[in-house]
């Protein structure tokens, strides 16, 4: 074999060497990662949780309804009471009566026959309009001191007011307040004066 023929077997041979080597190499690609969806798997306990909640919250605003639904009709029937009670005429004969004033002896806090009969008119009309509720004013004259006339003002006021429940009207209706000699109707220094300032005064609240 001539050196030349070597030398060109040798190549050739080197060649194929170089060219099974790189057969052998792999091209990889790069692919972006995709990440894939998780799925929630519930469990019959969850979703029975979860059903639950839903009854609770359907319950809730059930409740939550009603609850407007009743508070919306005691307004109404409130603002209704209110009306009414404005809407209130008394005719003036009645109106007189209810205002109409009763006296009282010196120094004393009974009430006369003239006091009952009066207080009794006043009773009827109380009955018929029970919307209607009355402040009772005791008063004196100028005589005695202030606490003791406060004392006896308020004892003159009660008297009323025991003889009204008495005849039938709600205790709830009526108040009483003691003035004393703080306000005479009359405001000389006689007896005709003192007379007319030994009184139970009533006020109508409508």
């Amino acid at each position: 074999m001539s050196k030349t023929t070597f030398l060109n077997l040798v190549f050739v041979t080197a060649l194929c060497v170089l060219f099974v080597g790189c057969a052998k190499k792999k091209v990889v690609t790069s692919i972006p990662h995709t990440e894939e969806k998780q799925t929630t798997v519930l469990t019959q306990e969850d979703l029975t949780k979860k059903i639950d909640k839903q009854k609770a919250q359907q319950l809730t605003n059930v409740e939550v309804g009603e609850y407007a639904i009743e508070t919306g009709k005691e307004k109404i029937e409130k603002e209704e009471e209110i009306e009414q009670q404005k809407s209130v005429t008394l005719p003036p004969k009645d109106e007189e009566i209810l205002t109409k004033r009763i006296h009282f002896a010196f120094d004393s806090y009974e009430l006369s026959e003239e006091a009952k009969e009066i207080l009794k008119k006043k009773a009827e009309i109380l009955l018929k309009y029970p919307e209607i509720k009355m402040v009772i004013e005791g008063h004196c004259d100028e005589r005695g001191t202030d606490e003791y006339n406060l004392a006896l003002g308020e004892r003159r006021a009660k008297a009323a007011y025991d003889y009204l429940i008495l005849l039938g009207v709600e205790a709830d209706r009526l108040s009483i307040v003691s003035y004393g000699e703080e306000k005479p109707l009359d405001p000389r220094h006689n007896e005709e004066a003192w007379a007319k300032n030994r009184r139970d005064e009533f006020k109508i609240v409508k």
